[in-house]
């Protein structure tokens, strides 16, 4: 059966139950028709028997002469009349003096009426049934016997069971054939978005399934799929924008290291001018390397959340080992750093991946921003907000919108070289402890980036 198509499992299944169904309803039908013509029979024979009782009250005659006037007239009807002792004492010429009665019959006759069957008769090549009924006559107690061929209703049963094995099976094909042309019907939509999916690829993402203007469970099949179409077409294009950003930016370092050892190896050098290109090289080199970890990270992202440990933290250590980290670098560039945290914050972090959010930001902050830089950590509304803030320029009102998107970068950031992941990495740390990045331009100039994530239970 999983071997066959949908269309001919529903058909097989339908013709099964229609079987059961028709076979059934044959089965009724059979067995009314025949309580059916036992009831007319008896009705025929309980009317006869009452003609018979007032004929043998009323004349004095018998049935022989009457019999022949029409009483019981039809060649399938007889009758006769029985004494208590079974004599016959009249009876219709087709049976003659054959008593139709035995003893113990006769006896149940004498108490009520009694249906009886019996086999071929003397004088009748069919079988018949009998109805017994007590009479009084003259101040006798008699019995009255009617009968009837029983030929016609056995005909009229074989015939209706001829009919119904004719036309079961013929109905049954009918409704087969006409369930199989339903279900092609019905499923004709699916393999019309059967093949469309067939046809859809990479190269024409757009592409929909049709939809039959039915608003039954096929239509909203349809709905539902395009739906995942459309999802896995802008993933489809998100992944392309990310890998031609992403070969944009591996690029320019890579030109200018491929430019700096030409040029190192183009012609003789003096030891200096070789020191001060493979320097270049070198700083080249940790772009890429800082470039890369950036890809990394936000592949991990893109495989789903991002692994993080999640352990009690304390913001404090957090935010001071950040500065002890950048605090060389501040000083070579004269800029100081300001840490300002309540006591006692914590959060349920990973200690490595909230260093690595805060670097990010101090990193753009010393570098875009003008002094003072200050790291500051303040509970607000049950969570904790880390806050790196600085004095210069800002951001641009357009970028505030877009800073935590991939690739996006400032206008600073571009000068510079950045790559335009370190915001989006923030942002993908920030959601993978259940918080959120947010990003703003303070009154008087300056930009504030902070993170704002759960606040751990005080003990």
């Amino acid at each position: 059966m999983r071997r066959l198509s949908i269309r001919l499992r529903v058909t097989l299944v339908f013709a099964l139950v229609m079987a059961i169904v028709l076979g059934a309803t044959g089965v009724f039908v059979y067995l009314r028709f025949g309580a059916e013509l036992d009831g007319t029979i008896n009705s025929g024979l309980r009317s006869r028997a009452g003609d018979v009782a007032a004929l043998i009250k009323e004349a004095d005659s018998g049935l022989s002469e009457r019999g022949r006037g029409g009483l019981v007239g039809r060649s399938e009807s007889f009758a006769e009349v029985l004494d208590p002792a079974g004599k016959v004492l009249d009876s219709t010429s087709s049976v003659g003096g054959h008593v139709l009665l035995g003893p113990a019959e006769l006896r149940r006759a004498e108490l009520g009426p009694v249906f009886l069957n019996r086999g071929p008769l003397p004088g009748l090549l069919d079988e018949s049934r009998l109805l017994a009924v007590p009479v009084r006559a003259r101040g006798q107690r008699l019995v009255a016997v009617v009968g009837t061929s029983t030929a016609g209703r056995a005909e009229s049963q074989a015939d209706l069971a001829q009919l119904l094995l004719v036309g079961g099976p013929v109905a049954l094909l009918l409704a087969s054939l006409a369930a199989y042309g339903v279900a092609a019907a019905a499923l004709r939509p699916v393999e019309a978005m059967r093949a469309r999916a067939a046809e859809v690829s990479t190269a024409a993402p757009d592409q929909r399934l049709p939809v039959p203007p039915t608003h039954d469970e096929i239509a909203r099949l349809g709905v539902t799929l395009n739906a995942m179409l459309g999802r896995l077409g802008e993933a489809l294009a998100h992944e392309r924008r990310f890998v031609a950003d992403a070969s944009h930016e591996l690029r320019t370092p890579l030109a200018i290291l491929k430019a700096e050892l030409d040029l190192a190896l183009s012609q003789e050098r003096s030891q200096a001018e070789l020191r001060t290109a493979l320097a270049s090289a070198s700083e080249e080199t940790d772009r890429l390397t800082l470039l890369a970890e950036d890809l990394l990270t936000i592949a991990q992202t893109d495989q789903g959340e991002l692994p993080v440990r999640l352990a009690p933290t304390d913001i404090g250590e957090v935010l001071n080992g950040v500065v002890r980290r950048f605090s060389r670098r501040a000083e070579e560039g004269g800029r100081d750093i300001k840490v300002s945290v309540e006591p006692g914050l914590g959060v349920a972090g990973d200690r490595m991946r909230l260093d690595q959010a805060l670097g990010n930001l101090l990193d753009n902050a010393l570098r875009y921003g003008s002094r003072p830089v200050s790291l500051t950590a303040v509970s607000h509304d049950g969570a904790v907000e880390l806050h790196v803030l600085d004095r210069g320029p800002g951001f641009a009102e357009d970028f505030l919108g877009r800073a935590f998107e991939r690739f996006s970068r400032a206008d600073a950031s571009k000068r510079d070289g950045g790559s335009g992941l370190g915001l989006s990495i923030v942002a993908s740390i920030a959601r993978a402890h259940r918080g959120e990045a947010h990003v703003a331009n303070r009154e008087g100039g300056g930009a504030d980036v902070w993170l704002t994530l759960p606040a751990a239970s005080r003990q």
